[in-house]
């Protein structure tokens, strides 16, 4: 078979590299077929975005296939729950495995005879061994291991006992089925490592006829044989397992696949591991796997990422072989640049204030002509309502303003975006509190669409109309954690932030208030919001801000190539 062409375009590194290398000398007969492995006990993560847009991108630019397999070897920790949004989330990411739909559980008969053979040749052996005894036996880094006293067990008591593992005559962790290797290895990884244990659990696709389960190490190899794959790509904490996945297929003597290891994505800001992400929906601390301060590629989706975006950010952190600290800002970044590209923009007061034009007519309603995104001249322009009566933000009105503040304040002009210009005349106070509570304008009626021909106004906000605005639940999200690694601290769960959700209460357009789910706008001089899928209600969204409008990451970029 001739080598499949790959596409050039795409950004090199040291996978695609040995990819491309191995494509050319025909090493796999010109194939490249991939796989993606989660294991169904938690929702995915952006890390697993990056190892799905690794692994289904290096099929597609090479002309090959990618599976998606479920590692379901482990039933005390996996549900059907956890298999439905992980497919889910791969396909919203873009991408689809057509018929390679496949889960460890499939082979478990033949990971069981291959497991049998290797017994059969001495290479495998029952073990006594309670969980304690074996790590005492395992030894250290630096001091070898010592032999299990059932390690010399005859091939015939080892058929024996493993057949009755099988049968379910034996107690939970009362024995395991171990590879003979070497207990003397200065890789600990292969001082006779576990290949099945004992649980009597119901598995969620095969139910109760097993009691019997492989480890990751032994399925995973295996199961890449059986399907023909080609590169098996993993995170790098699974290079000191390498040797022992070679040595798995080599003893079989079966079809024998490339392991090739790269680092694993970590974010600023949050924590990747699935463990401490399940603490933070068991303990209540988020609403659930889709709460959008979780890095879960739910919870982005419902806060407002785009797979757009995510592929893109995936594509620039690129491929390495070290571990390092990639910053959320670079995230923002590229949810940023989607987003101003496709965004519907809206007016929305957050924090209202209200503003009486003085000189507007009682009653009259004028609708002015507002642009849906200037990024984009197809997506046309829609018509606001102007009325006497208006909502402002807060922070748009100053009594005593600072130096360069070019918003309202008595005596000075502002530019009501799309409408005119007004004059602040009159404010009024809360008696009880002193918080202003209403301010009073007049505005030039020859400055209809904010035109100022011939006078300097420097200061320009936005508004809805008060009797035409639709309510709104806006709720603001910061980071998760206060601090960028809260992985490095033991108390990491004290780094949250308790500021991390805002929940505010304001006004936006009236074509806002039938705003489809998973709508995103940019809300002018706001940031980017997008109508939560779960709890928004006809004629009641909720508005999840998806990411504010500073972008600290393109700062950077200037900054750095000058």
């Amino acid at each position: 078979m001739s080598p499949t062409p790959v596409d050039e375009s795409k950004a090199s590194n040291f996978i695609r590299e040995r990819v491309a290398e191995d494509n050319r000398t025909g090493r796999f007969g010109g194939q490249v077929i991939t796989r993606f492995p989660p294991e169904p006990n938690g929702y995915l993560h952006i890390g697993h975005a990056k190892s799905i847009c690794l692994n289904f991108g290096l099929a597609r630019d090479f002309g090959g296939r990618c599976h998606l397999r479920f590692d379901d070897t482990n039933p005390t920790k996996e549900e059907q729950e956890y298999v439905d949004a992980i497919m889910a989330d791969v396909r919203w990411l873009g991408f689809d495995w057509g018929e390679h739909l496949h889960h460890a559980s499939d082979y478990f008969e033949q990971l069981y005879a291959w497991a049998v053979q290797l017994i059969e040749s001495g290479k495998a052996y029952v073990d006594d061994s309670p969980p304690e005894q074996m790590r005492e036996l395992r030894g250290t880094l630096t001091e070898p291991g010592r032999e299990s006293p059932s390690r010399r067990r005859s091939i015939a008591e080892n058929l024996d006992l493993f057949a009755r593992m099988r049968a379910g005559e034996f107690l939970d962790g009362s024995r395991t089925l171990r590879a003979k290797i070497d207990m003397a290895a200065p890789n600990i990884n292969l001082r006779d490592p576990v290949m099945y244990r004992i649980r009597k659990t119901s598995h969620q696709r095969t139910g109760d006829a097993w009691c019997i389960y492989p480890m990751y190490d032994w399925a995973h190899g295996e199961s890449d044989s059986l399907e023909g794959i080609t590169h098996s790509i993993c995170t790098l904490e699974y290079e000191d397992h390498r040797p022992l996945y070679d040595w798995y297929l080599d003893a079989l003597g079966i079809y024998h696949p490339q392991q090739i290891e790269f680092a694993r994505l970590n974010l600023s800001h949050t924590v990747m591991s699935k463990r401490k992400l399940l603490q933070l929906v068991q303990e209540g601390v988020v609403s659930g796997w889709d709460d959008p301060r979780m890095p879960t590629i739910a919870g982005l989706r419902r806060r407002g990422y785009t797979p757009e975006a995510i592929r893109d950010f995936c594509d620039r952190i690129g491929v390495a072989k070290a571990d390092n600290m990639v910053e959320l800002a670079l995230l923002e970044h590229c949810v940023r640049e989607d987003l101003n590209r496709r965004a519907l923009r809206r007016m929305a007061v957050l924090r209202p204030l209200k503003l009486v034009v003085e000189n507007w007519p009682a009653g009259h309603v004028e609708e002015v002509e507002a642009v849906n995104n200037p990024e984009d001249p197809s997506a046309g322009t829609r018509r606001v309502p102007f009325s006497r009566e208006l909502w402002i933000e807060q922070d748009d009105f100053r009594e005593d303003p600072p130096k360069k503040y070019f918003r309202l304040s008595l005596g000075a002009e502002v530019r009501l975006r799309y409408a005119y210009i007004v004059r602040c005349t009159d404010f009024k106070k809360d008696p009880a509190t002193g918080e202003v509570v209403e301010v009073r304008g007049t505005y030039d009626p020859a400055t209809r669409g904010g035109e100022a021909i011939g006078r300097k106004i420097r200061g320009t906000i936005h508004w809805v109309s008060a009797a035409h605005a639709a309510p709104a639940e806006v709720r603001l999200y910061d980071t998760l954690f206060v601090k960028p690694k809260p992985d490095d601290e033991d108390a990491w769960k004290t780094l949250l932030n308790p500021s991390s959700l805002e929940t505010v209460r304001g006004w936006a357009e009236p074509s806002l208030a039938s705003a489809a789910p998973g709508s995103r706008y940019q809300f002018e001089r706001l940031g980017y919001f997008s109508t939560d899928p779960r709890d928004s209600r006809a004629g009641a969204p909720v508005f999840n801000r998806t990411v504010g409008l500073r972008d600290t990451w393109a700062k950077i970029e200037r900054a750095e190539t000058g």
